[in-house]
């Protein structure tokens, strides 16, 4: 699955008891439709990250900085100490493309934490039909 959104605060790295770190970061992803009433409608989701393959990448993923990202998505839910109902999205990441404002490129860091730089989109399709 992939989503892009852009990172809500810079990215943190966790270090597990195990020793085994994690970079931890948080995006908004923008989504708009029309209601019944031919209305548009703005919904934000957020979903929290967990990046497991490289902590190099914490260094460019900073507040608002438009990425990318390749994975899986599940739902997680608990009550909190004070007997709430909490809910959130958490993404799974395997693969990130950065987007950087004003340029022609994008930084894509694989799933083996490896950065190059990669043509963006530039609108045309080269298909045949």
């Amino acid at each position: 699955m992939n989503i892009i959104g852009r990172l809500t605060k810079d990215a943190q790295i966790s270090t597990l008891p195990s020793d085994k770190q994690v970079v931890n970061f948080s995006i908004a992803v923008n989504d708009s439709y029309c209601n019944k009433q031919g209305e548009r409608v703005e919904r934000t989701e957020y979903f929290n990250c967990a990046y497991w393959i490289s902590t190099n990448v914490a260094k460019v993923l900073t507040k608002g900085t438009l990425v990318e990202l390749n994975g899986r998505v599940s739902a997680r839910a608990w009550i909190g100490g004070d007997g709430e109902a909490h809910a959130a999205l958490n993404f799974h990441t395997s693969q990130i493309k950065l987007y950087r404002g004003g340029k022609r490129s994008e930084n894509v860091v694989d799933g083996d934490g490896n950065n190059s730089v990669a043509p963006a989109y530039n609108g045309k399709d080269d298909l045949p039909f």
